[in-house]
């Protein structure tokens, strides 16, 4: 996958040798570590038990994957487009109410503005759109440097945290 930026140990790095491959449906299946869209993923788990990691679209519900959360490698959240913020919430409840701690990847329509609010929902890995620049999109995620409101990474909001 091109044009991707995982957070290790917190800091932002660009990765040239992602060894997975987004699958939208109605593709051809290529050889390789796949991410399927649920259905596929689904039906792929029902016959080989598979190791392909799933993407969920705006309307699929995370909670259908609560079974299989501790055998996934990854999880994608499809933006389908950048006024699209439904995968928010999914990575928010993925996170706080389902404890999945595995890498949860923005992919779709992902630009550098939603990057530091896509970290603090809890996604630690970010497909930028293609034809973005990597380095502007690293700046996204220096963010700001306080967040007023509760997140994955600080649940207290910020009048909790003051002494």
């Amino acid at each position: 996958m091109n044009n991707l930026i995982k957070l290790v140990d917190g800091t932002p790095q660009i990765v040239s040798d992602d060894p997975w491959t987004l699958l939208r449906e109605g593709e051809a299946t290529p050889a390789g570590a796949l991410i399927l869209p649920l259905p596929l993923w689904r039906q792929s788990c029902a016959e080989q038990g598979g190791p392909h990691a799933v993407w969920l679209g705006p309307d699929d519900e995370p909670e259908q994957l609560q079974p299989w959360l501790a055998s996934l490698p990854l999880i994608a959240l499809d933006f389908p487009s950048f006024r699209d913020g439904r995968a928010y919430s999914q990575a928010y409840l993925l996170r706080s109410r389902l404890g999945w701690r595995g890498e949860l990847r923005a992919v779709g329509d992902v630009l550098r503005d939603q990057l530091s609010h896509m970290r603090q929902c809890g996604f630690d890995a970010f497909a930028v759109r293609a034809d973005k620049p990597l380095d502007d999109a690293l700046k996204g995620l220096a963010g700001l440097s306080v967040q007023y409101g509760r997140s994955v990474l600080e649940p207290r909001p910020l009048f909790r945290r003051r002494g």
